[in-house]
């Protein structure tokens, strides 16, 4: 079990890329805080020693990603229907940005996280494969289609 100091420094670190990626898998506020603390719970707990900073981030992202996904199948999650399908984006986000994490939010799973972890997290491929446990050239695929799915979606030039 890790000291109180030790958690409220994993949690200064890392609680925005938790609640971001959260928010992208579950795209609902109530959910994404229950997922949260899960997240953080399971560290608390966790034995796990880490061999650098780099190496705690991605047993975030992976562990983050793994409660989302056991959420979503989880027996009454599909038993339920949303009350609204809205997005409940910050109020001062500037509108472009809101358009363009709806398009990725809108996304196809498969697309979705390899675009949140290039894109905003700054991840390189073969780093989203090693995460993900996939080829690197699938991770290039994806991000590639991913790309053009958005290009549709939000118009942009050849070049994009």
């Amino acid at each position: 079990m890790r000291s109180e100091q030790e958690t409220a420094a994993a949690i200064d670190r890392h609680a925005d890329m938790v609640r971001r990626l959260c928010l992208i898998h579950l795209k609902n506020q109530a959910d994404s805080e229950d997922v949260f603390q899960t997240v953080f719970m399971k560290y608390v707990l966790s034995s796990a020693v880490f061999e650098s900073e780099e190496h705690e981030k991605a047993w975030f992202i992976r562990v983050t990603i793994n409660a989302c996904r056991d959420l979503l199948r989880s027996f009454l999650r599909s038993r339920t229907v949303p009350l609204d399908e809205l997005i409940d984006l910050p109020a001062d986000a500037p509108s472009e940005s809101r358009e363009v994490l709806g398009a990725v939010l809108e996304l196809p799973g498969k697309y979705r996280d390899v675009v949140y972890l290039h894109y905003f997290e700054g991840y390189t491929a073969p780093e989203i494969a090693g995460l993900m446990k996939k080829n690197v050239n699938t991770v290039y695929s994806l991000l590639a289609r991913a790309k053009k799915l958005l290009k549709e979606r939000l118009g942009g030039d050849e070049d994009a």
